[in-house]
């Protein structure tokens, strides 16, 4: 049964970050605007869940209904592994859902997309102003002309800076002094420097800052910008060339007995697909827009062939590990594992003014690695191809590593102690992998997704590395006390690398350890069994040439047919060496300004 809807100016497929950015912004501009915004998850208006930070580790869960989880096939760079990569599925997508670090690109990797891609307009040069309209940057300590400060979303260093965290800066300019403390390594040109870490949270609200409270719900006296959540978009409605509409159905993750009506919402003007890495493609090869050998195997007729849709996924593999603290750390490990005291004792701070630890993600200092000379002579071979690439590119870094005040994790298989947690990512893997559906019309069948971390040398190499200079950081902490053996490798018995529980740090000057070539294997081994993704998905309907594998040009106008457009992370042609909500932002406030000039709106 096909049951027709309203009719709209703008349909937007997807309601996660960058549909809220897009959709606020055109509704703000133009109240007259119909505008319709579905999306497969659910609300999250004030939902505690969402907007408590500290709450963002109980969507590592399984199940979590603010999450959508995708299964990857068996990988034998992981060892036969099916990696697990979860997104944002819910109205703010994954801005309701991250770890809230403000870890912005280099302005280099913007740069790229503009001159490596031919796509005018979106160098850092033009992205940087529109990075500053987001937010409103509370940190008086240091300004800089990257930073915005009449924005919606606000950007802070959190409730807290922990004991763990001062420590871990305070090691870092004795232990490394060739790397310099800066104040601010995320003006888009700062790198291999430590710095404290700013968070996507009010200082003085304690609350997350996503784009769903602050462009979509702020506007519900709007009766022209409809969000309906829970909804499934199944296909783009095409006719004569041009996008007319969807079909969209009951999302039945969280309500499987819901009704199967597919239900028709007309568009007059546009329709955005706006689904993220894994859903965009997907809506677009449903609708018959891909590859023949993807549209032939379900016997959908192709509309128009862009081999490129569903490939180039892009992501940042990341490993988590964990040493003990001693029991005077400031940690999240009592508000992560539901300790009764310690949640009453911070809820209070924090329903006084904001602060506290349910103000706070964990990350307190982090570090954006190039490496010296003697760091390249540990790369070695495996990593010499790949150099020329960062070599070129001063202000692209390797990897981050984070010094974290608690186990970034679930803890349930944890013992009832504090933490001093670490990770650390690549920022410019060399993996690339693809996300293709597996059925013609249910929007629920998961997809075929190849993730194809660690297959080649080069990304091996950088983790190996990032993981010791991580853990020579970590060691020299004075609250340090030893590792927690599960979260590391496995060294050869006798080993100088031996992980274990110890009664106090290293001293400052104490010999870096010494790896042999079975601790490198041991190394690469827990990397390749544990070693997940970072949640930052990106590059599935890049914004490229067509001949290039594009799907959408520099106007984000998908390839082949008028009036649909594309805008979210799957647009980026190549990876941003950060987490990804800031990239998510600047697509949308690009994308409001392209849409806004084609349909002639002011003052977007």
């Amino acid at each position: 049964m096909v049951e027709t809807t309203n009719e709209y100016d703008i349909i937007f497929a997807g309601g996660g970050t960058t549909a809220c950015v897009v959709a606020g912004r055109l509704a703000a501009a133009d109240r007259s605007l119909r505008i319709l915004i579905l999306e497969a998850g659910p609300h999250t208006k004030n939902d505690p869940r969402c907007v408590e930070p500290s709450r963002c580790i109980e969507h590592l869960a399984d199940g979590d209904p603010f999450m959508s989880f995708h299964v990857a096939q068996p990988s034998p760079s992981l060892g036969d592994r099916q990696l697990l990569v979860n997104s944002g599925r819910c109205v703010g997508g994954g801005s309701m859902i991250n770890n809230m670090m403000y870890t912005r690109a280099a302005a280099s990797d913007y740069d790229d997309w503009e001159t490596e891609y031919n796509n005018p307009g979106w160098g850092s040069k033009d992205l940087i102003p529109l990075l500053r309209k987001s937010e409103t940057y509370q940190i008086k300590e240091h300004e800089s002309q990257t930073h915005g400060h009449s924005g919606p979303l606000k950007v802070s260093y959190g409730g807290r800076f922990t004991n763990v965290g001062q420590q871990a800066l305070d090691v870092a300019a004795k232990y490394d002094p060739g790397r310099k403390i800066a104040v601010d390594s995320n003006d888009l040109t700062t790198c291999d420097a430590y710095s404290r870490w700013q968070k996507w949270i009010d200082g003085k609200s304690g609350l997350r800052s996503d784009s769903a409270h602050h462009f979509i719900y702020n506007q519900e006296e709007n009766k022209n910008l409809h969000v309906l959540a829970e909804k499934a978009v199944i296909r783009i409605l095409i006719q004569d060339g041009r996008a007319s509409g969807v079909e969209y159905t009951n999302d039945l993750t969280l309500n499987p007995t819901a009704g199967r009506t597919v239900h028709v919402a007309n568009a007059t003007r546009l329709v955005v697909v706006s689904a993220g890495a894994f859903g965009s493609p997907a809506i677009l090869e449903r609708s018959g827009i891909g590859s023949n050998a993807i549209l032939s195997r379900l016997k959908i007729p192709q509309i128009v062939n862009l081999t490129g849709v569903g490939e180039n996924y892009l992501d940042h593999p990341v490993a988590f590990v964990a040493s003990f603290a001693s029991e005077e750390a400031e940690t999240m490990d009592g508000l992560y594992r539901d300790d009764v005291k310690e949640v009453d004792e911070q809820m209070r701070l924090w329903k006084h003014d904001g602060t506290g630890l349910v103000s706070h993600n964990a990350y307190d200092a982090a570090l954006k690695l190039r490496p010296n000379a003697d760091e390249l002579k540990e790369l070695g071979p495996e990593f010499s191809g790949r150099w020329p690439f960062f070599e070129r590119n001063p202000d692209k870094a390797i990897a981050l590593l984070a010094a974290c005040s608690g186990f970034i994790g679930l803890h349930h298989d944890l013992p009832d102690r504090k933490y001093i947690g670490a990770c650390y990512f690549l920022c410019h893997p060399e993996s690339v992998g693809s996300v293709h559906i597996n059925s013609a019309s249910k929007p629920h069948e998961p997809s075929i997704f190849q993730a194809d971390f660690l297959n080649t040398p080069s990304d091996v190499a950088i983790l190996r590395l990032a993981y010791k200079k991580t853990r020579d950081w970590i060691r020299r902490i004075p609250l340090y006390r030893g590792e927690l053996q599960p979260k590391h490798p496995i060294f050869p018995a006798g080993s100088a690398a031996e992980c274990k529980e110890a009664h106090q740090p290293v001293p400052i000057d104490a010999p870096e350890i010494v790896y042999t070539a079975e601790d490198d294997k041991a190394i690469d081994d827990f990397h390749r069994l544990t070693v997940t993704s970072a949640r930052h998905s990106l590059g599935t309907c890049a914004m490229k040439p067509r001949e290039q594998g594009g799907v959408v040009d520099s106007q984000l106008n998908v390839y082949g047919v008028r009036g649909l457009k594309v805008a979210d992370l799957s647009i980026a042609p190549s990876n941003v060496a950060s987490n990804t909500y800031s990239s998510a932002l600047v697509i949308g406030e690009k994308a409001a300004i392209i849409i806004a000039e084609e349909l002639g709106i002011q003052n977007v």
